[in-house]
């Protein structure tokens, strides 16, 4: 049975994985104003993420939809979780689109909470969040990160691309392996990659032609080889994902899984290149890199490398 290394025995946080405090110099507090202003919840602060102060700094965030907590229990999430105690707000698509139109976004990330208390499982919630940015802010592009829609998946992601967000994302977490070890028996390799593969499918058969960037995340040092991760990437890759991110594990709390190892940036460089000779548009893979990262800049990378006709699952 696994336990939790002693304080002393674990692995010390390294010079590359320190980041600096906010500024008030930069725009960082005038987003935390906003967002609080118009009770939106941010990935952001909920999931204690280390690059706040930069992506906050530039006058940017990822927005969380659905309320502030979680029906799963990831073993690496900060994320609250338990029974949410009210349903979705039907007003809060409108408020995300408001903040998101003050901050002159030109790339707008959009994430949740897992809603397995919700019939749609929050598939409508996505899709009236898409409508009301785009209704908002018409040059903007839209990217959602979502959760599985357990036992709905089909119709939930026709619900999702209907309204037809630019980037649809799903993060595999982790390798084969360890999946259901960090993820719990509700989520499934297998079911992440179906995912990913049927979004690109179900894009591809809509009137006019509706080329969307399909994306993952992997997140390193909770166990995995680099082999592993190569091979997830590879099972990705087949399955017609356009980009993928590869960034460190950060233990939230004594109550998460335990740091296995701090990866070593030249690592991270050998990642980010065995992804490219897969054929990844975008491969962004470092210590502090997120899922939503520098979205805008993953979009780009990917629109600049790929070829007319867009990828397709098994390409």
């Amino acid at each position: 049975m696994e336990s939790l290394l002693p304080v002393a025995e674990r692995p010390r946080r390294p010079e590359w994985m320190k980041v600096r405090a906010p500024s008030k110099d930069g725009s960082y507090f005038d987003v935390q104003k906003l967002v609080h202003g118009l009770s939106l919840h941010t990935i952001c602060e909920e999931a204690r993420c280390p690059n706040i102060s930069e992506c906050w700094g530039r006058g940017t965030a990822t927005f969380q939809i659905l309320g502030d907590t979680c029906t799963r229990a990831c073993r690496y999430c900060y994320v609250h979780s338990g029974k949410p105690d009210a349903p979705p707000d039907p007003l809060e698509p409108l408020r995300l689109a408001q903040a998101a139109a003050q901050m002159q976004l030109k790339h707008v990330v959009v994430t949740s909470v897992d809603r397995d208390d919700v019939p749609d499982r929050g598939a409508g919630h996505y899709a009236a969040t898409i409508r009301a940015l785009k209704a908002k802010l018409p040059e903007a592009s839209v990217e959602v990160l979502t959760p599985d829609f357990l036992g709905v998946e089909e119709e939930a992601l026709q619900t999702v691309l209907a309204a037809r967000p630019e980037v649809f994302n799903h993060n595999i977490e982790t390798v084969r392996r360890l999946h259901a070890r960090m993820r719990g028996a509700k989520a499934s390799y297998d079911g992440a990659l179906w995912l990913l593969r049927r979004a690109k499918e179900i894009a591809s058969y809509a009137e006019p032609l509706y080329p969307v960037l399909t994306k993952s995340g992997i997140i390193v040092g909770l166990g995995e080889t680099n082999d592993e991760i190569v091979e997830t990437m590879r099972d990705l890759r087949a399955n017609g994902v356009d980009v993928v991110t590869i960034g460190q594990y950060l233990q939230p709390s004594s109550k998460h899984a335990p740091i296995d190892r701090w990866v070593h940036p030249d690592e991270f460089r050998w990642l980010r290149e065995q992804g490219e000779a897969l054929g990844f548009g975008s491969v962004f893979s470092g210590p502090l890199v997120r899922s939503s990262y520098r979205a805008d800049e993953q979009k780009h990378a990917v629109l600049a490398a790929r070829p007319a006709k867009p990828a397709s699952p098994g390409g």
